[in-house]
């Protein structure tokens, strides 16, 4: 009995010893960003006290906030309109044949499997071709372009799980399709409209390449920012700027697990 106890607790000890190399591997380049943003001097290699001037001077720093602006509303509406055309396409598809559904969905994986650089030389050979100039509404374009197989991939699983017999049951209560869709159909679905939002969201926060081959004179991303300042040296208020969007992001976690399981409950 002692042995299968002292077992019991090394399997456990090793576990948690895992769990903690994991987590560590995860979060030490975000710790160590976060404690060099309060740092009052430029150098990564000496602390030179603490201090808020990297943040006050993100805030003052019309280049960044600009940057962030674009990075957020390119990534709202991207998403948004992404999401919006990839349910109409999943409605769509989801009435086809077992064989035309699949070779949609086989073809809606090849941008995900793409590399970025291609996807995004061809966009821009796209505008170049058709006389657009590159501007915030390319990138936009180009984004949305991107985010849409996204949507799919979450949205059609949801769908295949969806029992028709209850949209039809409420069509033979006298409901119209439009609101037998608004009210049985999307409820069932929207966990799955929702994560491909915010995956939508998220890819295009995160997107460099597609990005940076699609914009125009004047129009800055965060990742074009931070790429366009490593030549030069990455200053401290980026520093800044990436612990603000980390504790936001975690912020927003939290709340969204709290609500769930009192939900549960």
């Amino acid at each position: 009995m002692m042995k299968q106890k002292n077992k019991k607790i090394a399997s456990k000890a090793c576990r948690g010893l895992y769990l903690a190399v994991i987590l560590l591997f995860l979060y030490l380049p975000i710790i160590t960003l976060m404690v060099l943003s309060f740092n009052d001097g430029k150098t990564m290699t000496k602390w030179m006290g603490f201090s808020l001037r990297w943040y006050e001077e993100m805030i003052g720093n019309r280049v960044i906030m600009d940057a962030l602006t674009n990075t957020l509303t390119i990534a709202f509406w991207a998403a948004s309109i992404a999401t919006v055309v990839g349910l109409l396409a999943c409605i769509g598809m989801n009435s086809m044949k077992e064989k035309s559904r699949l070779m949609i969905m086989g073809l809606n994986n090849i941008p995900l499997l793409n590399a970025d650089i291609v996807t995004g030389i061809s966009i821009m050979l796209m505008f170049v071709v058709c006389g657009i100039s590159l501007n915030y509404g390319t990138v936009l374009f180009s984004h949305i372009t991107f985010c849409i197989p996204y949507v799919i991939l979450s949205v059609m699983p949801k769908f295949k799980q969806l029992q028709n017999s209850t949209y039809e049951a409420a069509l033979d209560l006298g409901a119209s399709p439009a609101y037998a869709f608004f009210k049985v159909v999307l409820p069932d679905i929207m966990p799955g409209v929702l994560s491909g939002f915010l995956l939508s969201f998220t890819m295009s926060v995160d997107d460099f390449v597609i990005t940076h081959f699609t914009r125009g004179a004047g129009i800055n991303t965060l990742s074009t920012l931070i790429y366009s300042q490593v030549k030069v040296g990455i200053r401290p208020t980026l520093y800044a700027l990436s612990t603000v969007i980390f504790l936001l992001v975690l912020i927003i976690l939290v709340i969204v697990n709290i609500l769930s399981s009192r939900k549960n409950r």
